[in-house]
């Protein structure tokens, strides 16, 4: 589908941000109750600060990377308090003050939940009691790090409505560096390869310097989707800047032997002793109660006797109230480790806890889709006599069921039916209806009904109250997924294209032919396009021309009579059936199908096999753009013989 156009002051999805040129630059965007909305603020944010900045705004003059890094960690703390503590969708409002009077320009961060009965958690100035570092996972420094970022912050209350704020004046990151601040930590730097210290200066972490390992930390773990990889990247960063060694196990889900703790990664500073340390922790897993909180825990130390001793902390690591494993993290030759460390670790071990769980959450959705994406797609298509088909069928890779569908099948009176489909939308919600649809189109083709009557029963059916029932389903297979997906379905009759609540409308675009073999070579085709991207017919001189006529979507109107149009495919002739990730394909503000582009190609195909046609149209959807398809591609060439 076609992107929203940025628009002034909106509401945008996440990934998106407007520009306001007149008085204030406010970005908004509404995020999934999850846990991976937090990863989403920052990028968020991040685009926003990008944005303001390549307008040349006066107060942008002040954006550093410090400020910048402090906006993401203030955003990514305040989403997250939201979501584990209120679990509802979450409204983010970013916006750019200019100077005025004695306000110094600032950035405005303001995130709404909608429980507002919900405290909100480490409300509380100065340092934490042992209680709070013992109790859930989300007690680590929370609004404490909003409070030494901001200049100001508070909590706003309305009827059904929480709203957290924080103030970053500009103004304090405008000077020039002082040479003796504290390095700032970047991504790159993060997993560099490092020499092993002789002595560690734990005053390092005490200050700005934690916050900054903390954000770029987050930002690093929560672009994974590989619960392992997960593990693999904390241990990297915990050794050698937090500890001499560390190890973690994750659990897994599910009752039985499965959900046995495994050692997933062991890091040491010096590889040599990696080995060794790992065949001793294979021996027992670190087992952390609930009852331990998500603080230090004091454990034996590991290693045999005549190596080096020191100290060994467990740390509990949970997402939300599950708990989904444990680090272990050892300082050679160390009585104590300081409070400042241990406060810091704890804060990191949270992050990891919701990095895994937000991939274990991804890794479901994914199994579900694929699961899905089988059952919905038929296993093999029909031939037509006199027809060579080819079939490309490309699914996005972003973890979730795709809307587009398609089907060749017999039916009485030597006719053969060809299905290409698109249902708005992607996900269970989408699957429901593509597993509705293609049985009731093989029913009705098979009953004999003509292709325009097929599609007006399908867009009754699609309309009928049946379909909340559907949508009751894929509600049902969403929470077994894990996911937060918005009500949709009802009143479609009502509201038309926008329901309530951020529900998707179930729309289906549609392209539905017949072919009926002729004596005497080629096929006389019937077909009819309902909102569907239109057919293209090349003939062997390269000619192309629509071969269908444009209609409205199904599910949209209720009194709609669709109409067919019927021609001859002679031998040599070829038909194409493409998606709206074909012709929708972008490369920056540029489609494919711009200026006919989708024509222009197959007007080169002339002469090429069915295979060679689709093949060349695939090549070059791909080649249009650098990034590869966000959508799924489908497209079928059928040529007469």
């Amino acid at each position: 589908m076609r992107p929203i156009p940025l628009q002034r002051d909106t509401v945008q999805r996440p990934g998106t941000y407007v520009g306001q040129a007149e008085a204030q630059p406010v970005a908004r965007t509404s995020l999934p109750g999850n846990l991976l909305a937090p990863a989403a603020a920052r990028r968020f944010v991040r685009a926003a600060l990008a944005e303001w900045t390549g307008l040349g705004l006066p107060a942008a003059v002040g954006f550093s990377d410090r400020l910048a890094d402090d906006a993401v960690v203030v955003v990514g703390e305040l989403v997250t308090n939201a979501v584990v503590h209120a679990g509802t969708t979450v409204e983010l409002l970013f916006r750019l003050e200019e100077a005025a009077g004695d306000e110094a320009a600032a950035l405005v961060l303001e995130v709404a939940d909608h429980h507002p009965a919900r405290s909100v958690r480490s409300e509380r100035p100065g340092p934490l009691s042992a209680a709070d570092r013992d109790g859930p996972a989300e007690c680590g420094r929370g609004l404490q790090v909003v409070a030494t970022l901001a200049e100001r912050w508070g909590i706003t209350y309305r009827t059904g409505l929480k709203t957290v704020w924080a103030r970053l004046p500009v103004d304090d990151w405008t000077d020039a560096p002082d040479p003796a601040a504290e390095p700032e930590l970047h991504a790159a730097e993060l997993l560099a390869p490092s020499a092993r210290r002789a002595v560690r200066d734990d005053a390092d972490w005490a200050g700005r310097g934690a916050l900054s390992f903390l954000a770029e930390a987050s930002d690093l773990l929560a672009g994974q989707l590989d619960e392992d990889i997960v593990a693999a990247l904390a241990g990297q960063l915990l050794v050698p800047r937090l500890g001499d060694w560390c190890a973690i196990w994750l659990q897994g889900e599910g009752g039985g032997p499965s959900a046995a703790p495994r050692l997933v990664r062991v890091w040491h500073a010096d590889e040599d002793g990696t080995e060794q340390l790992r065949t001793v922790l294979e021996e027992e897993p670190l087992l952390l109660s609930d009852e331990v909180g998500t603080g230090p825990v004091p454990v034996p130390w590991p290693l045999s006797e005549g190596e080096d001793e020191g100290t060994a902390l467990g740390f509990r690591m949970t997402s939300g109230d599950r708990t989904l494993g444990a680090v272990l993290l050892g300082r050679e030759g160390a009585a104590r480790v300081p409070h400042e460390v241990t406060a810091l670790v704890e804060d990191f071990v949270r992050r990891v806890g919701l990095a895994v769980g937000a991939a274990r959450a991804y890794t479901r959705q994914a199994t579900i889709s694929r699961v899905l994406q089988r059952g919905l797609l038929p296993s093999k298509v029909a031939e037509i006599p006199g027809v060579t088909s080819s079939l490309v069928y490309e699914p996005s890779d972003d973890g979730v069921v795709g809307g587009d569908f398609y089907d060749i099948f017999p039916c009485p009176g030597d006719r053969w039916c060809f299905v290409l489909g698109d249902v708005q939308g992607s996900g269970p919600e989408a699957a429901v209806v593509t597993g509705l649809a293609r049985p009731w189109l093989r029913l009705l083709a098979r009953e004999g009904f003509r292709v325009g009557e097929v599609l007006d029963r399908l867009n009754r059916l699609l309309l009928d109250d049946a379909m909340e029932t559907a949508e009751a389903a894929a509600l049902m297979v969403a929470a077994a997924g894990g996911q937060h997906l918005a009500e949709g379905g009802r009143h479609l009759r009502e509201d038309g294209p926008q329901l309530p609540d951020g529900g998707q409308p179930r729309f289906l675009s549609l392209l539905y032919g017949e072919m009926v073999p002729l004596p005497g070579g080629g096929v006389r085709c019937t077909l009819a396009s309902a909102g569907h991207p239109l057919p293209l017919l090349l003939r062997p001189d390269g000619t192309v021309r629509a071969a269908a006529e444009p209609q409205v979507l199904l599910g949209v109107v209720e009194d709609v009579a669709y109409e067919s149009q019927s021609f001859d495919l002679a031998p040599g002739d070829s038909l194409l059936c493409v998606t709206d990730g074909v012709t929708e394909r972008r490369s920056g503000p540029a489609m494919f199908d711009d200026g006919d582009g989708l024509a222009r190609v197959l007007a080169g195909c002339a002469g090429l096999t069915a295979e060679g046609i689709a093949d060349r149209i695939k090549r070059a959807v791909h080649e249009f753009a650098e990034r590869p398809p966000d959508d799924d591609l489908a497209l079928v060439v059928l040529q007469a013989r």
